[in-house]
């Protein structure tokens, strides 16, 4: 199974999903990332908090949506500037779902208040992901399912 994380910059969100998905999913299984618009390049407080969670961020770069190397069965929003844009028609009728994050990258305040953000956006989207692969097979392309995940944790 393959799944796209989508955000529009692809440089905190989509990234921190795309990386604890592959950290967390069963062999055979890809989660990818991208955005309509990249960065261009990774937040760094992204890739240090997934560095110190002990999980790999090798190969991982902010992308296109233009630049897939594969078609995914599963399209995930984890913004809300990239649910409301429509998919390029080269992805086909895929299975869209929004799991809405507030992105940390915005907070402005302490280093503490950052850093907690940080932290508070992975911690939702672990959560999510944990609860989608907890998911009996037959329900993975469910959509009502995958829109409920989505609630989980403080969405936005």
């Amino acid at each position: 199974m393959n799944l796209l994380f989508l955000c529009t910059g692809n440089s905190c969100r989509s990234v921190l999903s795309e990386a604890i998905f592959n950290h967390l999913a069963p062999a055979g299984w890809k989660a990818i990332s991208a955005g309509s618009q990249p960065a261009g390049q990774l937040h760094p407080r992204a890739v240090a908090l997934l560095q110190r969670k002990g999980i790999s961020t090798d190969g991982y770069y902010s992308k296109s949506w233009d630049d897939l190397p594969v078609s995914p069965e599963v399209v995930i929003t984890v913004c809300g500037s990239a649910a409301g844009e429509t998919c390029p028609a080269y992805l086909g009728p895929v299975l869209r779902a929004h799991w809405g994050v507030e992105d940390p990258s915005h907070v402005v305040g302490t280093e503490e208040e950052i850093a907690a953000a940080f932290e508070r956006a992975y911690q939702i989207i672990r959560t999510r992901i944990e609860a989608f692969l907890a998911l009996p097979a037959d329900r993975m392309l469910d959509k009502q399912a995958l829109e409920h995940i989505g609630t989980l944790g403080a969405a936005c």
